[in-house]
């Protein structure tokens, strides 16, 4: 199996999810091992049931899903993420642009399930969409291997 190029991207989504967390924490430690970039990309969107207060103002749906973000962040690394990984918020659905994203990527790293949909699927619709889809090799973490709580250890590996 070939290894990511030295210097290459990953591209993790975000969703606040403990199995994202998951998916950042095993980006870091495979840029660890290949010099890559981690890319970590949280999406936002305006659902048509809040389209009329987004649009008045009283509604702030980007500064909740910066909150996520920067949460997932924290929750993966503690106060000080990684030099070589870069938080970004992106609005659009989280299916295409992860999709989007992949385009160029050296891998797409992600967690099984979010928070949407059904508890019994066994992976989420965003991670099935781009395992399908994605224009590069696609990582679906499950949470449970590699629980938040333990993550910058689990980053540091075996000692």
């Amino acid at each position: 199996m070939n290894a990511l190029p030295s210097g290459g991207r990953i591209v993790v989504g975000i969703d606040g999810s403990a199995g994202s967390v998951a998916a950042l924490v095993a980006a870091a430690r495979i840029s660890q091992a290949t010099g890559a970039h981690v890319d970590a990309v949280a999406c936002w969107s305006v659902p048509t049931a809040v389209a009329l207060p987004y649009a008045l103002g009283t509604v702030d749906l980007e500064s909740g899903a910066r909150k996520v973000l920067d949460n997932a962040v924290v929750a993966a690394f503690g106060e000080s993420a990684p030099d070589n990984v870069t938080a970004r918020l992106v609005q659009g659905h989280a299916r295409q642009v992860l999709l989007e994203a992949s385009d160029g990527a050296d891998m797409l790293v992600l967690g099984r399930r979010g928070h949407g949909g059904f508890p019994g699927l066994v992976v989420g619709s965003v991670s099935q969409a781009c395992v399908a889809h994605a224009r590069c090799p696609v990582l679906v973490m499950n949470h449970e291997d590699s629980p938040a709580s333990e993550a910058p250890n689990w980053l540091l590996g075996p000692q």
